[in-house]
């Protein structure tokens, strides 16, 4: 009785520790490389951070990490917008979407040209949003690249639920106030109105066919 009993007890906890060590979506464990991927910036989107698009575009690349060079602004590209390039040496990734053309292969860098205007330095920490763009990662604006305090940020925390639950915004409601401090709390409440008004939908139709 008692050896069926220590092995149940045996069984239980080691089922117990295979659950606690699931890794969630956001748990991305990656041997970087010391190379460096260019990110192109489009600045003609109309809006930029992580809750755009009516029911909230999907997400492509996001990380976390610091500055570690900035240029000086140029006009280079045209008379469209100042360009200003950097470079964000990443400290943990939490989104990878796989792209036809420019995909993220475990580059330890990043560099881009969106920070004029941007209000951030070097040895600032980053939560970095990308969104993809004809085949390529792309930031639409300041509010894709946000400055946080450090890696322990809350925000990282409620973006990384937001993708562990396959993005949907209900997931995050409670965060409201928390995205209202980087004005992004409208946006975050117009993507959770969408998915509800979807599910509502989807309920409705179920009912109907059953």
């Amino acid at each position: 009785m008692r050896v069926v009993l220590k092995i149940s007890v045996l069984v239980l906890l080691i089922s117990t520790i295979g659950c606690t060590s699931k890794k969630s979506k956001s748990d991305i464990e990656i041997v970087f490389a010391n190379d460096t991927l260019n990110i192109g910036y489009t600045y003609w989107w109309p809006e930029s951070g992580p809750f755009i698009g009516n029911c909230g575009d999907e997400l492509s690349l996001v990380f976390m990490g610091t500055i570690t060079a900035m240029e000086s602004p140029t006009d280079d590209p045209g008379p469209l917008y100042t360009s200003q390039r950097g470079t964000i040496e990443i400290a943990k990734v939490f989104k990878i979407k796989k792209l036809s053309e420019n995909t993220y292969a475990n580059q330890k860098f990043i560099a881009t040209d969106c920070f004029h205007e941007s209000g951030l330095n070097i040895g600032d920490k980053v939560l970095v949003i990308c969104y993809d763009y004809e085949g390529a990662y792309s930031i639409p604006g300041g509010k894709s690249v946000l400055k946080i305090e450090s890696f322990e940020d809350p925000l990282i925390n409620s973006l990384r639920r937001y993708i562990d639950a396959d993005e949907n915004p209900v997931a995050i409601k409670n965060d409201l106030r928390l995205w209202a401090a980087q004005g992004m709390a409208r946006a975050l409440e117009s993507i959770i109105d969408c998915r509800r008004e979807i599910n509502s939908e989807k309920n409705i139709n179920k009912d109907l066919t059953n």
